[in-house]
């Protein structure tokens, strides 16, 4: 069994577990748990995963079930007291949270969350448009959920996601796609943020860079925290996480990264204009 496939075994189980969890707790007389106070709602490989492990360290906050609960996107169906069963009891002053980054791409998470968490905080880390895709690319293939080259994947991208989501956003097709095979849709930001914004009042987003979290974390950190109104704190340690490694020879090449720079160029301008940043990403080098 290849390592793909034996991550892909291990998250079933996993998922599997936290499932029969939250139904079991969903199922007992009175309230199953809490709504989160907040919500880490993107992008896909941008960071979120390090970052929830350094909210998760926080002593004025507790973790659910697991990190990506996707109840606003994949699993909406399954019921509020569903949800709310992955969540722990909390004593006075603590805080709970999910982080789920494709709750920021699909289209029909934001009305969604606003009306179930009218009083929630949101968390969006945003990456380098261009290494982000080739990073989305690395790790679906490495769940054995993509047999093209980073090219074609690319020149497919267009037609996968409108065949997928031919009956709405929400079949398991579309998921599937969506998920797996957005590669260059998912750095457009500008237009994610706008329907996020059609929603949620802008002061309750709070936007940061993933190279500012890798560069300074304890400063991107306390400025997130600040945001939570969580009281001061500083983790141990900044501990990258990351369930990717691709030891092989980049398919991203320089007429790829130019393509897609070009690709990117007018949303990266959206997304400066949209938030009062200059140019995000100008000048930045690769970020593993």
């Amino acid at each position: 069994m290849s390592g793909g496939a034996r991550r892909q075994v291990t998250d079933r189980l996993r998922r599997g577990v936290r499932t029969a969890r939250a139904w079991g707790r969903a199922a007992r007389p009175g309230e199953p748990g809490p709504l989160p106070d907040f919500l880490v709602i993107g992008g896909q490989r941008c960071g979120t995963t390090s970052l929830y492990h350094h909210l998760a360290a926080h002593p004025r906050v507790r973790v659910p079930t697991g990190k990506e609960l996707q109840y606003f996107s994949v699993h909406h169906a399954r019921g509020m007291r569903w949800y709310r069963g992955h969540f722990p009891r909390l004593a006075p002053g603590e805080r709970t949270f999910e982080a789920s980054p494709y709750y920021l791409f699909h289209p029909s998470v934001p009305a969604r969350v606003a009306a179930a968490l009218p009083q929630a905080r949101f968390v969006v880390l945003l990456r380098d448009p261009v290494q982000r895709a080739y990073s989305h690319y690395l790790h679906t293939r490495s769940y054995g959920a993509e047999p093209l080259s980073f090219a074609d994947a690319l020149d497919a991208e267009e037609e996968r996601l409108a065949t997928a989501t031919r009956r709405g956003p929400d079949s398991p097709a579309a998921h599937r796609a969506l998920r797996n095979h957005s590669y260059a849709a998912r750095g457009r930001y500008a237009e994610q943020l706008d329907r996020w914004f059609a929603h949620v009042p802008r002061e309750r987003i709070h936007v940061a860079r993933t190279e500012d979290l890798h560069a300074d974390p304890a400063g991107t950190y306390g400025e997130i925290v600040r945001f939570l109104g969580l009281p001061a704190f500083t983790p141990e340690a900044f501990t990258r996480h990351t369930r990717r490694v691709d030891p092989g020879v980049s398919e991203l090449t320089p007429a790829l990264r130019e393509r897609l720079s070009e690709q990117f160029a007018p949303h990266n301008a959206r997304l400066a204009a949209l938030l009062g940043w200059s140019d995000p990403w100008l000048g930045l080098g690769p970020v593993s």
